[in-house]
């Protein structure tokens, strides 16, 4: 199986993301103590050691600044700069929705290894494709080809 690269698995996401649902709910995670975790959350206050972006469908994520290292979440915010440019006084947004953003914060929670974070991103995308597909038909009757 050859490996895709990280670039291009987010633009993969991208096309897929692009036709769920804008309106998710919003989730949050418990949290325990750890900076490892990460939430959603729409408090303005931001701990310290953190920082804040929001999802393509405006979801506000607080991630701890130790998750920088990881090479998914600087793709993504490399992507984001190309796409959206850097923001002077606004918003940083990712593109991806909030529900890929939950899964990746998940993974990373996890300890799951920059290889198999690959893997398993991968892994997500046709289940994606087909959740997408089955909201797209029973919304305007038009089915998505992966």
């Amino acid at each position: 199986m050859a490996m895709i690269s990280t670039k291009k698995l987010i633009k993969m996401a991208r096309k897929w993301q692009k036709f769920a649902a804008m309106q998710r709910k919003r989730i949050s995670f418990s949290r325990n103590g750890s900076d490892a975790e990460s939430c959603s959350t729409s408090s303005s206050i931001v701990e310290k050691g953190h920082f804040v972006v929001y999802t393509a469908d405006q979801v506000r994520f607080v991630i701890p600044l130790v998750y920088l290292e990881n090479e998914i979440i600087s793709q993504l915010l490399n992507i984001a700069e190309e796409e959206f440019g850097l923001p002077s006084g606004g918003p940083i947004t990712l593109p991806c929705d909030s529900a890929f953003m939950d899964y990746i914060i998940l993974l990373i929670n996890k300890g799951i290894t920059a290889g198999d974070l690959h893997k398993a991103l991968l892994l997500s995308i046709p289940s994606c494709c087909s959740t997408s597909s089955l909201h797209q038909e029973s919304g305007n009757q038009q089915l998505l080809v992966c």
